[in-house]
């Protein structure tokens, strides 16, 4: 038998990578709000891997209290993810996966591109989906990873805060309103390089944002995170005393 694997977080995507790693073999450990991870480590202090699944909310909580044994296995996949979450945490190198599918209660997995996934047990989780049908590659560099974790963020957050202006979908958004989006995601842009202190290119950015487009045409722009998406996308802009004035001017016209 192969060596277990722990998945904090059994929501949807959650169980969807704990389907591809029992298929794989691997025995799956699941913890749940209600169980206490000390105890659970110390019984099961050698898992082959730890796939961290909470809500993005609770991310840095559960990082913080994640055991000792656990902490050099840890696999993340949460939106809005950048280094800086995991290196606040004392975490060096776990593995990432950028989720490029979605999963919503009732319905079949939605893949819009393939996931990709860097870290020592990058191989294990890109295995584990293209195991159940859902496109998964493992990156070379960690370069490759941030440019992937910026490009999700990129069109997450693009999306969410210009369906606050025009509602529809991401076709309709880049056919319709594409000025829009792109002002929008140049901002974004901005705020992901003063969080990242790193420099991109805008073009592939946009470029990579427009490719999840084609995946999905017709998914909706403004889910119900968007509001506080925006909330926080401007908290940090302030923070580093950022200009982004298209944000500025959307949250403006919001209080209206």
């Amino acid at each position: 038998m192969k060596a277990p694997v722990v998945v904090i977080g059994i929501g949807e995507l959650g169980a969807m990578f704990a389907r591809g790693l029992l298929r794989l073999g691997h025995p799956v450990h699941p913890i749940t709000r209600a169980m206490d991870m000390n105890v659970e480590a110390a019984a099961l202090p050698d898992p082959e891997m730890v796939l961290l699944a909470v809500a993005e909310k609770d991310l840095h909580a559960v990082l913080h209290a994640i055991p000792s044994p656990w902490r050099s296995r840890l696999a993340l996949l949460q939106n809005e993810l950048l280094p800086r979450d995991w290196l606040e945490s004392g975490l060096t190198q776990p593995t990432v996966i950028s989720v490029w599918f979605e999963k919503k209660r009732g319905q079949d997995a939605k893949v819009l591109l393939p996931s990709p996934a860097f870290g020592p047990h990058a191989q294990l989780l890109t295995d584990a989906l293209n195991g159940i049908g859902i496109d998964a590659r493992v990156l070379a560099t960690q370069d490759q990873l941030l440019f992937e974790l910026v490009r999700k963020n990129v069109y997450i957050v693009t999306t969410n805060v210009a369906g606050l202006v025009v509602g529809g979908t991401v076709s309709a958004l880049w056919r319709e309103h594409a000025d829009l989006a792109r002002a929008v995601a140049q901002d974004v842009i901005v705020i992901q390089e003063h969080l990242t202190a790193a420099r991109f290119d805008h073009y592939a950015l946009i470029a990579g944002m427009l490719e999840a487009f084609d995946g999905d045409p017709q998914h909706g722009c403004m889910g119900r995170s968007a509001p506080a998406r925006l909330q926080r996308a401007l908290e940090q802009a302030d923070a580093a005393g950022l200009a982004v004035p298209k944000l500025r001017e959307i949250a403006a016209a919001q209080k209206n």
